[in-house]
């Protein structure tokens, strides 16, 4: 009896055993979860840091306008809820933007991801937090004069948000995009006259969340006039932080 009991013992203390490791790969697994965004003031060439980190680490990248654009393109209920706000030229109210953003990243479980535009203000990094635990946060800091050089040759296809620049990366036929051959647009507010305004408000809503990621830890700034450049100390410092190797680094060119 005392040998079946043994067996049973010795058994059950296999299946503890089990589990415990089950759990521990499952753990693992969470931890390998690897949450950044990633911040910057119109034509800080997030759009390419961004498309560089997600191809070169296996990121899902989640742009708010792209997300949003979208939305209004294919008229679903979350594009109907934001027309309204950016038919009118406004911003989209924090509890608007986190009532989308957040249910949209539950369908990213299970991924490592990078967020560009969310969370914009405080309120919105307080309401990912409360969900998600950020590793890393992204800050470049572009000089004014570079700014304003690159939006004033950049253009715009409204439709798809597709960017062009006359500078680098002009479309194959002037003014018109190069999918759709529909007209290309410049923003008013990417204009000389308005970009001064349009920055300052970047910097007044932008600081109070760099100084939130700042206190816990996670901020990591980067400061220059050329994206080429700024992405080898990018790529190194995700290298690290992610314990792998990325993939080929991309030479794109400077949004």
């Amino acid at each position: 009896m005392r040998r079946k009991v043994g067996r049973c013992g010795d058994s059950l203390s296999h299946s503890q055993r089990k589990v415990s490791v089950l759990k521990d790969v499952a753990v693992e697994d969470m931890a390998k979860l690897f949450r950044a965004a990633i911040m910057g003031p119109p034509g800080s060439g997030k759009g390419t840091i961004s498309q560089r980190i997600a191809e070169s680490f296996g990121l899902k990248y989640l742009s708010s306008g792209h997300y949003l654009r979208d939305s209004i393109a294919a008229n679903t209920e979350a594009g109907m809820i934001v027309r309204p706000y950016v038919d009118r030229g406004m911003l989209v109210p924090d509890h608007v933007m986190t009532r989308l953003m957040l249910p949209r990243l539950e369908q990213l479980n299970g991924h490592s991801w990078l967020l560009d535009g969310f969370p914009r203000t405080v309120a919105q990094a307080q309401a990912l937090n409360s969900l998600y635990h950020i590793d890393m946060v992204i800050s470049l800091n572009i000089p004014y004069a570079t700014l304003s050089e690159r939006l004033s040759d950049r253009w715009i296809h409204p439709a798809s948000g597709r960017v062009y620049n006359m500078g680098f990366n002009p479309p194959q036929v002037q003014g018109k995009d190069d999918i759709t051959g529909e007209p290309l647009i410049q923003h008013d507010d990417d204009k000389p006259e308005a970009l001064m305004a349009r920055l300052r408000h970047y910097k007044d809503v932008a600081k109070p969340v760099i100084d939130l990621y700042k206190s816990q830890g996670v901020l990591h700034s980067f400061s220059g006039t050329d994206t080429d450049k700024i992405w080898p100390y990018i790529n190194s410092l995700l290298s690290t932080k992610m314990q792998m190797q990325p993939s080929e680094a991309h030479q794109t060119q400077t949004p």
